[in-house]
């Protein structure tokens, strides 16, 4: 299969809507293995609003957890114990997965997001937010990628320009700026396509397609 992981440097940053852009470009697949948080629109609900991607290309969660808090402790509310053998790779492509929160978060007690990844393969795109704390979060998340040989396509940025940040993060990570996304005013499903195609060549993601 061909796909690509959309992690983050830190929740809410807006992998969701850049993970909906992707798949959407790709004309692919989306699946997010764990949704912890139901009481507001799930991300798969807001992939598929901001996508346009047919209901049957969204991949149903591993695990829809209730409270909006990091998967293990999510889990632990509801007795569950979050199982490895959940986490098998659909069989279709090319499909976008996108991580919950940052890197180092933790699934159950005894493995973390990044321990996935490790065991996956996948190439991977780190979304950074532009706005000030971004250059210590986005350089520690590169490090412990390439610490794990995770390959790493290069760095999505998010939000206002903040050009001085975007090049500090990609020469001192020595990692690619894919592009940036900025923050759209009026978010549907033809801005988001048209931010997307502006900001990004869908060639520097040919590992997923």
């Amino acid at each position: 299969m061909n796909g690509v992981i959309v992690t983050g440097t830190d929740t809410g940053i807006g992998k969701t809507v850049f993970s909906a852009a992707l798949a959407g470009a790709l004309n692919g697949y989306y699946w997010k293995p764990v949704q912890a948080g139901l009481d507001e629109e799930t991300d798969s609900e807001v992939v598929r609003r901001l996508s346009g991607l047919p209901r049957h290309r969204i991949v149903s969660e591993a695990y829809r957890l209730q409270a909006p808090l990091s998967p293990h402790r999510a889990a632990e509310l509801e007795d569950l114990t979050i199982s490895r053998s959940a986490f098998d790779l659909p069989s279709v492509s090319p499909l976008v997965i996108e991580g919950a929160g940052g890197l180092m978060v933790p699934l159950r007690r005894d493995w973390l997001a990044i321990d996935l990844f490790t065991e996956w393969q996948l190439p991977l795109v780190l979304c950074a937010r532009t706005s000030l704390g971004t250059i210590n979060h986005t350089l520690l998340s590169i490090e412990a990628l390439r610490l794990r040989d995770l390959p790493l396509l290069g760095v999505a940025f998010l939000g206002d320009p903040n050009e001085d940040s975007e090049k500090t993060i990609c020469t001192m990570g020595g990692v690619r700026r894919l592009g940036r996304l900025p923050a759209l005013r009026d978010l549907d499903r033809d801005t988001l396509a048209q931010a997307f195609a502006q900001n990004f060549d869908l060639a520097d993601f040919g590992a997923a397609l």
